[in-house]
């Protein structure tokens, strides 16, 4: 479980997040939504641990994030980041198995098993054929694919995705969900996305947090919190609210 304890984050006399406090449970997924500069890869950076906060706590397994080491975060957690760009000449299958490294295996030493692992990640992501190409000769949307398959061969129990679908068409969008779903449901992990598409987030997400000028508006299943009153406070746009025919979800369409 992953516990974030009325944290509150600040650049210069700007204050980002203020008093933001939830749970992530075992084998959930959580949408992160709110418009344009609410905080929310802000509070990713924070429980990734890549920025330190000013006031609250965040915890994993009972042990304070900004008392664990950088090596022991990445065994429990994995991010897909917005910025995926690789510069450096390193092919699809190594930097998949850089994920590993967090196990004890020095890069370029790995074992049969990490090949292995890396190799199945891959496959769920559909990359099988991409696994000698150089990480600078891909895509943006094939780097994200790639991105994602290292982080679940890390084998880490919470994933934190910045906007992972934000590159791809609407087939590997279903798919990134679909495997991120399947992971928390079958292993226990536990995942939360950031997304603009609120529709994904009412067919893949178990909770829904809205973000509003840097405070948890509020949180809870999506049919409960994708209401017209609360788009309209936080995105300040107005909405039909139908249902999906097939999933029985909430849908979202946005009125013009």
């Amino acid at each position: 479980m992953l516990e974030i304890e009325n944290i509150s984050i600040g650049f210069g006399v700007r204050e980002v997040l203020r008093d933001v406090s939830f749970a992530l449970l075992e084998g959930e997924i959580i949408a992160l939504l709110g418009p344009n500069g609410a905080g929310k890869t802000t509070l990713i950076r924070a429980m990734n641990g890549t920025l330190p906060v000013q006031r609250g706590e965040i915890v994993i397994s009972r042990k304070r994030l900004s008392e664990i080491s950088r090596r022991e975060i990445a065994r429990h957690i994995a991010v897909v980041a917005q910025e995926n760009e690789t510069k450096f000449p390193v092919s699809v299958l190594q930097f998949v198995l850089s994920g590993r490294f967090v196990h004890g295996n020095a890069f370029g030493w790995e074992t049969e098993n990490d090949i292995e692992i890396a190799r199945r990640a891959l496959a769920d992501c559909e990359l099988d054929d991409l696994a000698d190409r150089l990480m600078n000769e891909l895509s943006g949307g094939e780097r994200q694919r790639v991105v994602l398959a290292r982080a679940l061969a890390t084998g880490a129990q919470t994933l934190l995705l910045d906007e992972p679908t934000a590159n791809l068409d609407i087939a590997h969008q279903a798919m990134m969900f679909r495997l991120v779903s399947e992971r928390c449901k079958t292993s226990n992990a536990s995942a939360v996305v950031i997304t603009h598409d609120l529709n994904l987030a009412a067919a893949f997400a178990d909770r829904v947090l809205l973000l509003k000028g840097g405070k948890l508006f509020v949180l809870g299943p999506p049919r409960e919190i994708l209401t017209e009153e609360n788009i309209a406070a936080v995105y300040g746009v107005k909405v039909l609210l139908d249902e999906n025919p097939v999933s029985r979800n909430v849908r979202v369409t946005a009125l013009f």
